[in-house]
């Protein structure tokens, strides 16, 4: 391809905070790979993130070329939808009703006026169904649906390692081990969804999984978790206990018993031991969460929803997380009983009370915390996370 693709950020980068406080959405992971990862492993190229103005020291942009395809980051692609955009020329863009799936430009522009439809002089519709990410919800609500169409795009013709004959199977052929992933004495039950293992991870003995599942490279199951899919754990994690329909971003551990249900983790998260989150109401009624957009609370429409909580946000042993919660980034809690259900970014608290937690602070943690993943906290990193920091006071107060 001789055109920069580039992956951009619409409306739902807002909507989708505090997940996007530390990522273009593209970077979000659904189903086994990120949106981004998704996008080049179809086009075979590189992709490029057109994200807010802090972010994109960390993701710049290259030189414009004569012409540039943009692409949105909230959509996952499938092959119907790539011959169509493949198919684009100058000037021409691609809509699904009123929201942009593709154009090419002749440069990349930096405001959003390339989202309008009169900018272009020829405007196609898209025969294409296809996923989205437009709300934190989306992610664990549609995360079956996208392991399925990654496990076929990661393994077509491609051959499992063996899976060592310790474990009990049932449907082998949905099953899918990478080269350097261990899997002793475990029940592996693929009949309503593909399981997939990545390099280097490890499921532990006794480990219980149900499919749809992915456990991505260099992360691991404990010692007898039970597992119901639709469930991705990102790279370098660790995950214990009982976990049903949840997304964790990577980098980040729930290494003991407890539950988590229909939620999404971000990265560089710790979950303490016995951390509970409730995904269903007492009276059963559709779950509401916080939306920053509109700075109060909106309606999911689902019965089940848990909880989602931004990177670098840590909770203490036995803590209690009530339907429909949301925690932003480098939120620290602890304590006893039910915190309430909207946790600002850089809090340090509980249910007895919240205080403002320093950068300095936030920082040396985040500094132990990746340093023991090998990775430096960078001058960029300090940066972004300062500017949340100030972006997110009022939500303090």
């Amino acid at each position: 391809m001789t055109s920069n693709i580039i992956l951009f950020d619409d409306f739902r980068r807002d909507q989708l905070l505090p997940l996007t406080y530390t990522r273009p959405v593209c970077m979000i992971r659904v189903g086994i790979l990120t949106i981004k990862e998704k996008w080049e492993k179809m086009l075979g190229s590189i992709c490029y993130p057109q994200t807010i103005d802090y972010l994109s020291i960390k993701h710049p942009i290259p030189q414009p070329k004569d012409k540039n395809l943009a692409i949105n980051g909230g959509i996952l692609p499938n092959q119907t939808l790539v011959n169509q955009i493949l198919d684009l020329q100058a000037g021409e863009a691609l809509f699904a009703n009123d929201t942009l799936v593709a154009a090419i430009l002749p440069a990349i522009v930096s405001d959003n006026s390339f989202l309008q439809k009169e900018n272009y002089t020829t405007i196609k519709n898209t025969s294409s169904s296809f996923l989205e990410i437009k709300n934190p919800w989306d992610i664990f609500k549609l995360n079956g649906e996208a392991i399925e169409a990654d496990f076929e795009l990661l393994t077509t013709d491609r051959k499992s390692q063996p899976i060592p004959t310790s474990n009990h199977i049932v449907k082998p052929e949905n099953i899918f081990i990478e080269e350097g992933a261990t899997v002793e004495c475990s029940v592996l039950n693929a009949s309503s969804g593909p399981i997939y293992i990545g390099k280097e991870a490890e499921i532990m003995e006794g480990s219980l999984v149900r499919g749809p599942f992915a456990l991505c490279e260099h992360s691991a199951l404990k010692l007898g978790a039970k597992i119901y899919g639709p469930t991705t754990i990102g790279p370098h994690s660790k995950v214990g206990g009982e976990v049903n329909n949840c997304v964790i971003f990577g980098y980040s551990n729930k290494a003991h018993d407890g539950f988590i249900g229909n939620s999404v983790i971000g990265e560089w998260c710790n979950l303490g031991a016995d951390t509970n989150t409730s995904n269903l109401k007492n009276n059963y009624a559709s779950v509401k969460l916080w939306n920053y957009p509109k700075k109060g609370f909106v309606d999911t429409g689902l019965q089940f929803c848990g909880l989602i909580m931004g990177d670098h946000s840590k909770c203490g042993i036995n803590t209690m997380f009530n339907t429909g919660t949301v925690v932003g980034v480098s939120a620290n809690i602890f304590g006893d009983g039910f915190p309430r259900n909207f946790i600002p970014s850089f809090s340090w608290g509980g249910a007895q009370g919240f205080s403002t937690y320093k950068t300095e602070k936030a920082f040396e943690t985040a500094r132990i915390v990746m340093g023991r993943r090998g990775i430096e906290l960078s001058d960029v990193e300090t940066d972004i996370l300062t500017h949340i920091f100030n972006a997110t006071a009022p939500f303090r107060h």
